[in-house]
């Protein structure tokens, strides 16, 4: 079994949708990005490629490369999974965390987990996604961006690495 940390931050933008785990939040503003900017499964993808030792999403989706510009981070999400398995590894959990002063996220959480849960091919009990804020500070606390943080554990697909 393997352990990998993820952290991604993006400021808001103008004009740009938010997305958070592949769920589409209504607010005044988006997070501004290469792909569609979904922090969360940005720092999802970071932890899984961190427990495998295969660098980050900067490495495999590079933002100077424009086939990725726009790009939906679930089907990035899934790309990933699909490196993890042609590694010989498989996802068995995920524990993540959003910060942020606004929107409230509690409403999504559950479609979010779900989404992730469906592009890992894992059960959603298996995906856990929560949401606070900075009580005011700092870059979230004053509705600079959004960040967030994740942990993944991985372990062999096959049983013996």
């Amino acid at each position: 079994m393997r352990i990998g940390y993820g952290y991604d931050v993006h400021r808001f933008s103008a004009g740009r949708k938010l997305v958070l785990g592949g769920v589409n939040i209504p607010f005044s503003k988006g997070l501004l990005g290469h792909s569609d900017a979904d922090v969360l499964t940005h720092a999802i993808m970071d932890s899984m490629l961190g427990a495998a030792a295969l660098g980050d999403i900067g490495t495999l989706f590079p933002d100077t490369d424009s086939s990725f510009k726009g790009a939906d981070s679930l089907g990035l999400l899934k790309k990933v999974c699909l490196v993890l398995l042609k590694k010989g590894y498989k996802v068995v959990n995920i524990d993540s965390t959003i910060i942020a002063q606004k929107p409230k996220l509690q409403p999504y959480i559950l479609q979010m987990r779900k989404n992730i849960a469906e592009t890992c091919a894992v059960s959603s009990d298996c995906v856990s996604v929560k949401a606070t804020t900075e009580e005011g500070l700092g870059f979230t606390g004053t509705l600079q961006g959004i960040s967030a943080h994740a942990v993944c554990l991985i372990e062999s697909s096959s049983g013996g690495k």
